[in-house]
């Protein structure tokens, strides 16, 4: 049951075929962020901190410069330690409705985490709390979930399933509530609004894997008067086309170095076939090396291993307690069993076995259209050779033209990022009195400058681990403003001035004194 959903559908615009770049959550969201391939820009593995090209911002950044009041609420995980001249309020209790006038423009993101996988397999009371908005009715019963054929049909997985059901029923009422603000503040008539995920379902096969069911995403775009209700695109996109798209429908420039492009104009004019092609990658998954590059069209998906060698369900720490993935790994121990006993193994099928098995082929393909779930490997089928042949070239291309840094060994990247163990640290500011005000320059390519009037030395509060993992800003009570040009304070106002380039050090703080028509620094 998603109502608010399909509602929002209704109003706006359907992306039936919108793709990740990644199937987990760090590297997909760094494209969205960044409008550009996670393998190009190096955020590829789960998790990482890279140093991002010195041209490459966050995607809020540039509604900030363009005097956007931007929040976030909460979550990040942008494969950066997000600095604080990209929002203005990164916390639990960020929203449009802290901005300075209601006639501030804004853009805010919230990140519901109803679905995570995590939630799927919680105890019976915890989960009863999660899903606490979701009705008796319309609960989802386990007997009658729809299994794809790539999962046994035991009661642990089709209470997986329906429980993920449940989840999304639970996420809908969450985007309800979000909608009924915009409403109820009379904004809903003129704000884009946009809802998307990061990746698919967390059960294997799923997240974690470069297939259908990992990669591909709701994509639902609402623009009152300027976006036909009940649209439906069939085109291909990327999620991280939202960078681009955004700034296109707001009238700012899109940067030269992002690799997305927009899906419609700033009137609202779709863009016929923005991609020919979507690209993906998987990468380390935590401890789990690996690497794996997809590709689709209109009708085929093509997937390349380069480690066949190795399962693509690997060990992970963080899975390996979770239900499905016991089920897997105990029902391929029964049937090793079986073939002790000189038994023929039958607890799974051919294409369930696939899923946790030692090994793979180095390539598959398949019709997504006559095949959703991906069951038969069209590789070796001589009718298939030339779309085969013709997605193998795309790939190439693609890795071609924008560099795949996955395929350097990630301690050789580290050393690149970081020599000898050791962050690099940006520029102090530089700054400068003119008869506009105090401007402020700084050395290291690709920099952002930030300042503040709050006074350093105020309560910090600590990161959580996820929050500090995730790359969230530091929460210090001080409010940092992007230096967008000259500033201009009364007489003896202190401020400080400092900077920061994603994947670097920040800046020592540059305290300065306004006084009269002078400026100077302490």
């Amino acid at each position: 049951m998603t109502p608010n959903l399909d509602r929002l559908a209704a109003e706006g615009a359907r992306y039936d075929n919108a793709f990740a770049s990644a199937p987990v959550c760090a590297p997909a969201r760094s494209a969205i962020m960044t409008g550009c391939f996670p393998t190009a820009i190096g955020t590829m593995h789960m998790r990482t901190k890279a140093v991002l090209p010195p041209e490459v911002h966050l995607l809020p950044e540039y509604f900030r410069q363009a005097g956007y009041y931007c929040t976030n609420n909460a979550f990040t995980d942008f494969q950066v330690v997000t600095p604080p001249t990209v929002f203005d309020d990164c916390s639990s209790t960020a929203h449009w409705r802290n901005r300075p006038t209601p006639e501030t423009p804004f853009f805010a993101a919230f990140h519901g985490m109803a679905t995570h996988e995590s939630r799927i397999y919680l105890d019976e009371e915890a989960f009863t709390d999660t899903t606490r908005n979701v009705k008796k009715e319309d609960r989802h019963d386990p007997g009658q979930a729809p299994l794809p054929p790539c999962y046994p049909d035991t009661l642990v997985f089709r209470r997986a399933w329906a429980r993920y059901a449940d989840l999304i029923t639970e996420m809908d009422h969450w985007v309800g509530n979000l909608l009924e603000q915009l409403d109820d503040d009379g904004l809903a008539e003129n704000t884009i609004v946009v809802f998307w995920s990061d990746h698919g379902v967390g059960m294997p096969r799923a997240k974690r894997w470069p297939n259908e069911a990992g990669l591909r995403e709701p994509l639902i775009v609402r623009w009152p008067g300027t976006i036909p209700p009940g649209t439906v695109r069939p085109e291909l996109v990327h999620t991280m086309d939202l960078a681009p798209t955004m700034l296109t429908a707001s009238r700012l420039p899109v940067p030269a170095h992002m690799h997305g492009v927009p899906l419609f104009d700033h009137d609202g004019t779709f863009v016929e076939e923005p991609n020919q092609f979507v690209f993906a990658g998987r990468d380390r998954m935590d401890e789990a090396e690996d690497t794996s590059r997809s590709v689709r069209d209109r009708r085929y998906r093509y997937i390349r291993h380069y480690h066949p060698d190795r399962s693509a369900m690997e060990h992970l720490k963080y899975t390996d307690h979770l239900a499905t993935w016991e089920e897997f790994r105990s029902l391929a121990s029964q049937e090793a069993e079986q073939l002790e006993h000189g038994l023929t193994p039958d607890l799974l099928t051919d294409l369930q076995r696939s899923v946790v098995a030692a090994n793979r082929p180095s390539e598959e393909l398949y019709d997504v259209i006559a095949d959703p779930y991906e069951t038969t490997n069209l590789v070796a089928d001589q009718e298939h050779t030339h779309p085969l042949q013709r997605l193998r070239s795309a790939l190439a291309h693609w890795q071609e033209q924008y560099g795949d840094l996955g395929m350097v060994p990630e301690r050789e990247l580290m050393n690149q990022w970081r020599p000898a163990g050791r962050s690099q640290q940006t520029d102090a500011p530089e700054l400068m009195l003119t008869a506009d005000g105090l401007r402020a320059v700084c050395a290291t390519e690709g920099a952002s400058i930030g300042w503040t009037v709050d006074h350093p030395g105020g309560q910090v509060t600590p990161l959580a681990p996820l929050e500090e993992i995730t790359g969230a800003p530091q929460q210090d009570g001080r409010r940092w403003q992007l230096y967008t040009g000259p500033v201009r304070l009364p007489e003896g106002t202190k401020l400080w001035v400092r900077a920061w380039r994603l994947g670097f050090e920040p800046s020592v703080e540059v305290p300065v004194i306004f006084s009269g028509q002078a400026a100077s620094a302490t």
